[in-house]
């Protein structure tokens, strides 16, 4: 059925519940995980300002560290499930590094959250959802979250 699933990450509560519903479905059919998360560089201005992005942007104000640490937590708790993982932290938009990370890899799934941006952010750029869903090269599971 599965061998290998994607899942996104940014360590929110709606991509936390998209990794745990994955470590589930991969532990059932018997897949590894490419977890993916992504970041962008910020200067230190730009961090000092972080107070004020949106939670749901807090991935662009990440430094990679602190983006590599997150991933590094929920990898463990794959692992910790039985699923065997492997971590892709990409410079760059998230639903970018989640689909070239699924293209490298020659995934079957994706599994990304359904939050993201939304307003006006949403239709000038899209959503990491949408933009998955529209140029997946495999099958795409979007787990809603309320």
């Amino acid at each position: 059925m599965f061998s290998s699933i994607v899942v996104g990450t940014d360590g929110s509560d709606t991509a936390r519940e998209a990794v745990r519903q994955a470590t589930a479905l991969a532990l059932s059919v018997g897949a590894r995980i490419e977890l993916v998360t992504a970041y962008e560089p910020v200067t230190d201005t730009r961090l000092r300002e972080a107070i004020a992005v949106p939670q749901d942007l807090h991935w662009i104000i990440n430094p990679r560290e602190d983006v590599g640490s997150m991933l590094e937590e929920a990898a463990a708790e794959i692992r910790a499930a039985g699923v065997e993982v492997d971590v892709f932290v990409r410079q760059g938009d998230p639903a970018d590094a989640i689909l070239d990370v699924a293209e490298e890899r020659g995934s079957d799934l994706i599994v990304v959250g359904n939050k993201g941006m939304t307003g006006a952010k949403r239709f000038l750029l899209g959503s990491v959802p949408n933009k998955v869903s529209h140029h997946a090269p495999c099958s795409v599971l979007i787990i809603r979250t309320a």
